[in-house]
């Protein structure tokens, strides 16, 4: 993360001495390795793991997760987390005056199938506000937590909703300041995804390398 004045926070988070080097090999040999056992394939939705019905606009998030060559990324663990409907995350930090939903608490996860594809059923996450600046309010987003096969995969982004008003006046989305990079956190409506009188399909590809890399977009 770079420091980008309009998000204060960056001025605390960025790096103030040079790298360090390392070895990426002796990295791995401590990375967190998952299987199947691990995931249960109900995780992805977050819709059914309470006792009721969470309130809010259904949607179905999918995609491929793939490497610098377009080479699916297989069987890797995907998270998620988000706030609900009314911009809410269920934290103790988080007491802005919108209602907790008791039937949804945002967090999923899956693994990628032999295509490098994931996918989660959720509710659409509202805007909310973050004290950044005078009326600052975030736009609705998903985070995405991914590990990859190596270390140098390792992500922690969000994903983003087309034509959200809120991104000219978001000092996080706009701290990526390539446009074409910013585009790549944005889904895209996809009708062939929506199931009829249910949900609302977003497709979304993360990229974990090369020059079209998913960029890191970590609040």
């Amino acid at each position: 993360m770079l420091s980008f004045t309009p998000y204060r926070s960056s001025t605390l988070r960025h790096p103030t001495r040079e790298p360090r080097r390392a070895d990426p090999e002796g990295a791995e040999l401590l990375a967190p390795v998952f299987g199947h056992c691990d995931v249960d394939p109900l995780e992805a939705d977050l819709t059914i793991q309470h006792g009721g019905v969470p309130i809010g606009e259904r949607i179905v998030v999918q995609g491929r997760v793939v490497d610098g060559d377009g080479r699916p990324v297989r069987r890797q663990l995907v998270e998620v987390w988000q706030a609900n409907a009314g911009g809410r995350y269920i934290h103790q930090r988080d007491q802005h005056p919108s209602p907790v939903d008791p039937n949804f608490t945002g967090v999923g996860r899956c693994l990628t199938d032999d295509d490098g594809g994931y996918r989660f059923v959720t509710i659409r996450p509202g805007a909310y506000p973050w004290r950044n600046h005078h009326n600052a309010w975030r736009p609705a987003h998903i985070h995405f937590s991914l590990f990859g096969t190596q270390f140098t995969q390792r992500l922690i982004t969000q994903m983003y909703f087309p034509g959200d008003p809120l991104f000219g006046h978001d000092p996080i989305y706009q701290s990526i300041t390539d446009p074409r990079d910013r585009e790549r956190l944005v889904a895209t409506y996809d009708h062939d995804l929506s199931e009829h009188e249910w949900l609302l399909g977003y497709r979304w590809d993360i990229v974990l390398s090369g020059t079209h890399r998913t960029p890191l977009d970590a609040a």
